[in-house]
């Protein structure tokens, strides 16, 4: 399901937010393309510390680009944004269990919410077009297809979990360009975690992803793994803290920064 009309790639991160704001609830790959894109976990301050530990402990799958105050819903990446209201989708968790997914938050808000924004591998999908490799799920007007892994993530304080991956498939001809264009944004999960055989990483059948669309393939693309910033999530289920609001996967938020800024030589 895609987020918007053709002309999405085109917005201004404001003007994305505004229509996400007025209902719009899909997937957010392609939209605003330049800006920066970014999952969410917002948690209880006095779990934030165990937030912080376990993205710096796992940095490929939980890059750190911003962590608000204690009950703000304000963001350094996006002037005027509210993170309370400008993603398409939110997940709310109990205990570790999902109990709604709402597009707005307000009214689950709490003031000892401490957010944490952090990088999105749709950042670096520009510069995958600019070398020319196709990306699939744009094509098709699909979400990312995500896995949860066999892999298990380092554990830190009361958070545990494993890692998840996103899937783009790519054409043998470009899997090079792939590798070196990813690796050049370590901030938004930079290089693949793996390229090839899904039964590494404990995927059975990559047309039943844990999260998002299944996308189809061609004959001789070669599956392509990155570290997904929906592992936050798992490891909530995992360890159930008492509360958090995390974003939908695939539906991000749309900052203001140029992706050109989380680029390195």
């Amino acid at each position: 399901m895609v987020l918007v009309d053709e002309h999405a790639h085109a917005w201004s991160p404001e003007t994305a937010r505004a229509r996400i704001r007025e209902g719009l609830a899909g997937p957010t790959a392609g939209v605003a393309a330049g800006r920066t894109q970014a999952n969410l976990i917002a948690v209880p301050a006095d779990w934030a510390y165990d937030v912080l530990l376990f993205c710096t402990r796992n940095p490929q799958p939980c890059p750190v680009l911003d962590v608000t105050d204690a009950g703000s819903w304000t963001t350094v990446l996006a002037e005027g944004a509210d993170l309370r209201t400008d993603l398409p989708r939110y997940r709310v968790w109990r205990d570790g269990e999902l109990v709604d997914e709402p597009t707005d938050v307000r009214a689950h808000w709490r003031e000892d919410l401490v957010s944490f924004l952090i990088g999105c591998s749709f950042t670096f999908e520009w510069a995958l077009a600019r070398a020319g490799v196709p990306i699939r799920h744009v094509e098709q007007g699909r979400n990312v297809p995500m896995y949860v892994t066999t892999r298990a993530c380092r554990p830190a304080g009361r958070l545990r979990g494993p890692l998840v991956v996103s899937m783009r498939p790519v054409p043998p001809e470009h899997l090079a360009a792939a590798v070196r264009e990813t690796r050049r944004f370590p901030a938004v999960h930079g290089g693949p975690v793996h390229c090839g055989d899904p039964s590494v990483l404990g995927i059975g059948d990559l047309g039943r992803p844990d999260f998002g669309d299944p996308v189809e393939c061609a004959p001789d693309d070669i599956p392509v793994f990155w570290a997904c910033g929906v592992t936050p999530q798992a490891a909530v289920a995992a360890s159930r803290p008492p509360f958090a609001i995390t974003h939908a996967p695939g539906r991000m938020f749309l900052t203001d920064v140029l992706d050109e800024q989380y680029r390195v030589a």
